[in-house]
């Protein structure tokens, strides 16, 4: 079966841009997708703020880490919710990802419209409404998977009162894996005795049906020095220990291939390194990395395995998403302030990091952002200081950004362009997003 709707992805081309899609300027308002691409837009037709994808960059990025999983003999079920946007993901399954991963059921609602057939939500669902519609999209689509989280007793027993409130004693069983945590980190079972007890209820349970164990090991994990990592992958043991002993009272029905899944983009190397053995008695190691699609000048470039500094084989990521901002005033020497603030730009990691300068006339070369610094986002407006190159009102600065997650979301379209190194880069794409 086909892994998501290739003509509803399709079909996004068809949407008409208008004022409500901030990257792109009146003159393309009331045009399609289809329309504004075929001209072949530049760079220069764009206000700024914007913030642009680069298309070699993430088709290096998607390709690198599914040559990675394959390697390792891991799966990949990529976290959509980083980009929220079915193109990308559609892209991610094209390269083999066995799955999308989501965080909620708004979520899984953008999936179905576009015919994600298969869905791990790495949350616990204890909303009845939402259990209820979930029943009634399995009944309806015998090809679709959902596999939800639990990480207590009293989940896995709200799950069942809801389901079973709904459903009949024939219907499809929901999957569910048991959730373990750690001390300091997020959700999940924190022991070994709970963990094993709620494998034990969801193994009992009517409507439910025991398909593995989840958690995030990104919650435990602080930093990259062997002290750190030692940490995270302890957190790992703990969870292939589990789903070992959950295999060992029989707890998986026969017919079920159990899912051992972790991994965010910080530690996919020692997840691949703790769980992958786990393949030859029989389960499905699932990775969930997100980030990696776009990778970034900040966070992932100092923390992913095949980031500025490797711990794994493989090539390198590339940092795939830039902003673009215009020097708007000078009102001190040393200081500009930039079109862009905290609505436009990711600033919860790292604040951006200023890359170069776009030519200012025609024939004039892209200039490197030397001696500049970002020291601060206000809602709308940028510090930059600088003691190097100068910059004068009207220039247009390209800057890294860091943290993916928290950069999709400020865009509804996103302009996906052929080389960010240009002086006057060609659009390609317009990346829809639903947040």
């Amino acid at each position: 079966m086909p892994a998501y709707d290739a003509d509803a992805v399709a079909a996004l081309a068809d949407q008409q841009v208008s004022w409500q899609d901030k990257a792109l300027p009146p003159a393309f308002w009331g045009r399609t997708v289809a329309e504004v691409l075929a001209d072949k837009p530049r760079l220069s037709q764009l206000p700024t703020p914007l913030m642009t994808l680069s298309a070699p960059g993430l088709r290096h990025n998607v390709d690198t880490l599914a040559r990675w999983s394959a390697h390792h003999g891991v799966d990949l079920a990529p976290h959509g919710k980083t980009t929220m946007a079915p193109a990308l993901w559609a892209m991610q399954l094209d390269a083999g990802a066995w799955a999308i991963t989501l965080a909620n059921v708004f979520q899984l609602g953008v999936a179905r419209a576009y015919g994600v057939r298969r869905v791990l939500i790495a949350n616990a669902v204890i909303s009845p409404l939402q259990l209820r519609w979930i029943a009634d999209e399995l009944e309806a689509d015998p090809d679709f998977e959902v596999l939800v989280w639990a990480d207590s007793v009293r989940t896995v027993e709200l799950m069942e009162a809801a389901r079973s409130a709904h459903v009949g004693p024939g219907a499809r069983k929901l999957d569910v894996l048991v959730e373990v945590g750690g001390l300091g980190g997020r959700t999940g079972a924190r022991d070994a005795d709970t963990a094993l007890a709620v494998g034990e209820a969801i193994a009992d349970a009517p409507s439910l049906r025991l398909a593995g164990v989840a958690g995030y090991e990104g919650a435990i994990g602080h930093g990259v020095a062997e002290a750190d990592l030692e940490e995270v992958r302890a957190y790992l043991r703990t969870l292939a220990g589990i789903h070992t002993r959950l295999l060992q009272r029989r707890w998986y029905d026969e017919d079920v291939v159990p899912v051992v899944s972790a991994g965010g983009s910080q530690y996919f190397d020692d997840v691949a390194q703790v769980l992958a053995p786990l393949a030859k008695d029989g389960a499905r190691v699932v990775l969930r990395s997100g980030a990696y699609i776009a990778h970034d000048d900040g966070m992932y470039r100092r923390m992913s395995p095949l980031g500025e500094s490797p711990r794994t084989d493989g090539d390198r990521l590339v940092a795939a998403m830039h902003g673009w901002v215009r020097i708007t005033s000078q009102p001190e020497p040393g200081l500009a302030i930039f079109d862009a603030g905290r609505r436009d730009l990711p600033f919860d990691q790292d604040l951006p990091e200023p890359q170069l300068i776009r030519p200012r006339s025609d024939g004039e070369p892209v200039l490197a952002a030397d001696g500049m610094t970002v020291t601060n986002l206000n809602d709308q407006h940028g510090f930059l200081h600088f003691d190097g190159v100068p910059v004068v009102i009207g220039d247009e600065l390209r800057i890294g950004l860091s943290h993916p997650c928290t950069a999709f979301d400020k865009w509804g379209l996103i302009p996906v362009v052929d080389d960010p190194d240009a002086a006057d880069p060609v659009v390609v794409d317009l990346v829809r997003t639903f947040f």
